[in-house]
């Protein structure tokens, strides 16, 4: 039987010495980019694969890493937004040797849970989304001292490593196109209004109304689902009647819209144009097709994982704010 390649091989065939090797292969920090390829083009070329539990003792690393999200039900995670983040998140990870663990960390249990996690070292880093105000996640992750990387950035503070789309961007762009259109009451279905993304993308829709010379026509919140969507433009219709454009912050709410709105008997989009915002699948199967803000959902969860590899790779990543455009449809 053949005997498994060794590190003192690897060593020898990167032309580096036996500590260089082991640095690379424990992703220890301050290794120059030569050796670091060297060393892994030795390992690919003689199959080498490390011992896991000798590197784990040796390291204290346990070659798992986290992405928690603020969210109470295991149900988000089969929301599409999270859905095509997670699935972002696993392509990148899967280019590595780490495991992923997900965690819900909104109750009291889920955050006792996560903090026993952490003070046990049971992940050598962390992913963590869908903060809301002054969320205890943010601070447990801070005092855990371990990297964390912030899948879009939270309501308060501003955190060392983070993926973001141009949301403000992106709800210009959207509020632009229906003042081009020449809708002139456009009013906006908010999400959960102690979001980060909500502020942004409300932002934005109040920068292009300013910039064209117009006020809003109204807002409403709802919670990110297409029942409050529903809800929340049945009320704008009660006080203003004559509104003529929707903006919903993102595309559950608008489906919700589109619903209401074919409720009331008004055509959409000759009498009211609606736009959302993601992109997900559910902008292609409303009726009509949905006019949306598209941002690219499992690429911020590839570079999510992406910046987290680097920080634990003693790297220092640049944060990173993801482009989004407007995919015209049937509906604005």
């Amino acid at each position: 039987m053949t005997r498994p390649p060794t590190l003192d091989q690897v060593a020898e065939r990167a032309g580096v010495s036996r500590t260089a090797a082991s640095r690379v292969i424990n992703n220890a920090p301050n290794v120059s980019r030569a050796t670091r390829d060297a060393v892994e083009r030795a390992i690919r070329d003689l199959g080498y694969h490390p011992n896991r539990t000798a590197r784990a003792l040796a390291t204290s690393r346990t070659d798992t890493v986290a992405l928690a999200i603020s969210g109470e039900r295991p149900e988000i995670f089969a929301d599409p937004f999270f859905a095509q983040v997670i699935v972002g998140v696993s392509e990148a990870i899967e280019e590595t040797d780490l495991h992923l663990m997900l965690c819900l960390a909104t109750s009291v249990r889920g955050q006792t849970r996560l903090r026993h996690l952490l003070d046990r070292r049971g992940v050598d880093g962390m992913m963590v989304m869908a903060l809301r105000g002054d969320d205890p996640l943010a601070r447990i992750a801070e005092q855990s001292g371990l990297p964390t990387v912030f899948g879009g950035r939270p309501l308060r503070g501003e955190p060392h490593w983070f993926v973001d789309a141009d949301n403000a961007g992106g709800a210009r762009l959207a509020v632009e196109h229906l003042i081009a259109q020449g809708r002139r009451r456009i009013v906006m279905i908010n999400g959960q209004t102690d979001t980060n993304v909500n502020d942004t993308r409300r932002r934005g829709y109040l920068e292009a109304l300013t910039l064209a010379g117009l006020a809003s026509a109204g807002t409403a919140d709802g919670d990110f689902t297409e029942p409050s969507g529903h809800a929340a433009t049945a009320a704008l219709l009660a006080g203003r009647p004559d509104l003529d454009a929707v903006f919903a912050a993102n595309d559950n709410m608008a489906a919700g819209a589109l619903r209401a709105l074919r409720e009331a008997g008004r055509r959409v989009p000759d009498d009211v144009a609606v736009i959302g915002f993601d992109d997900l699948a559910i902008a292609e199967q409303t009726d009509p097709p949905l006019t949306t803000v598209h941002q690219p959902v499992r690429a911020l969860g590839r570079e999510l994982a992406r910046m987290l590899v680097l920080a634990l790779a003693g790297r220092e990543p640049t944060p990173l704010l993801l482009p989004t455009r407007l995919v015209v449809r049937g509906s604005a």
